[in-house]
């Protein structure tokens, strides 16, 4: 037998047929695996292959799976370092998140969509569906990303500009167009939307902005401030007593519902809130909040099942809010 142009390739090759070509119900025989070979200018023996198979599984835990079926013998890749399902999982939270854009969201699903064999691909393409959703328009953000991650791990403050958008979708630039300056500490993400949650150079408080809503960020060579403000910071409480991720005044509030809609405020909270008993039908407990006119609309949201008791500025706050808007629709 002559040998192929890119011999010395033969392995990579071999992986990479395998994987692309094999799964649990697709299978090769050998002479289907040689004549893929040679689409690469490679030749082979059955005995190179054999032994190339076994190197895969032992070097590199891509198991090999032989099953005789009548006088044919077939190959096929066995477990995959992604399964059909966690890349399923995986396409769909990036058709769901709004700050990838839909051309990223394209290029990081066909990349995805490599874990797993070309005909298991041919499924996954009937369930992506990026065109029309809302994405954001900022392409930056990935590097926005790296950048906060860059500053993070080097304990270094950065700076960006940051806008709004207007009803005509146009740019409205924040500050007067001047850079804010802050000091990155965490990311999170919330309603699908990526967030920075930083110690603000100007107030000295800390607040948090959309990643996608960044331009022209820098790491700078200043140290980190806020320290001790992020000394015993926890994200997840962050996250649950902030709504929407708007800014205001942290309270333990006092929240009075039903007994069928505790399930609501075990999402919301966590199944760490004690609830205690006001009659048959209802409970109540407290949590800490920051208080905004998001958190107000959450509960009015909720229904007449759910009411705030406590503290009592918090109910006549909530009262004013609902007073101003009931008075648009007279």
């Amino acid at each position: 037998m002559s040998r192929g142009q890119n011999q010395k390739f033969k392995f990579p090759y071999l992986m990479k047929i395998m994987q692309a070509k094999t799964d649990d119900q697709h299978s090769l025989t050998m002479p289907q695996i040689m004549e893929e070979l040679e689409k690469y200018e490679v030749t082979a023996e059955r005995k190179s292959i054999y032994a190339d198979f076994q190197d895969m599984t032992d070097k590199f835990g891509i198991e090999i799976i032989k099953e005789q079926i009548g006088r044919e013998t077939f190959y096929h890749v066995g477990s995959r370092e992604f399964e059909l399902a966690e890349v399923k999982l995986l396409i769909d939270a990036i058709q769901s998140s709004k700050f990838i854009t839909e051309k990223k969201s394209r290029e990081l699903i066909k990349k995805v969509k490599g874990f797993v064999s070309e005909h298991q691909a041919k499924q996954l393409d009937r369930q992506v569906y990026v065109q029309g959703r809302i994405k954001t328009m900022n392409e930056s953000i990935y590097y926005n990303v790296d950048d906060i991650h860059t500053a993070i791990a080097t304990n270094k403050k950065i700076r960006f500009k940051y806008y709004a958008l207007k009803p005509d979708k146009s740019m409205v630039m924040l500050n007067h167009n001047d850079y804010f300056s802050v000091s990155p500490w965490a990311l999170t993400w919330d309603d699908e939307n990526y967030y920075l949650v930083a110690f603000d150079d100007y107030s000295k408080t800390c607040k948090h902005y959309r990643v996608d809503k960044m331009l022209k960020l820098e790491v700078t060579k200043e140290a980190r401030e806020g320290k001790e403000v992020f000394k015993d910071f926890d994200m997840a409480a962050y996250s649950k007593a902030t709504f929407g991720m708007y800014h205001g005044e942290k309270k333990k509030v006092k929240i009075q519902c039903h007994n069928h809609m505790a399930g609501v405020f075990f999402d919301r909270f966590g199944k760490d809130i004690s609830f205690r008993t006001v009659d048959d039908d209802h409970s109540e407990f407290a949590v800490d909040v920051n208080v905004s006119p998001q958190f107000y609309g959450w509960i009015f949201g909720l229904g007449k099942e759910v009411k705030v008791v406590a503290p009592s500025d918090v109910v006549e706050d909530m009262r004013k809010h609902a007073e101003e808007f009931l008075a648009k629709y007279r």
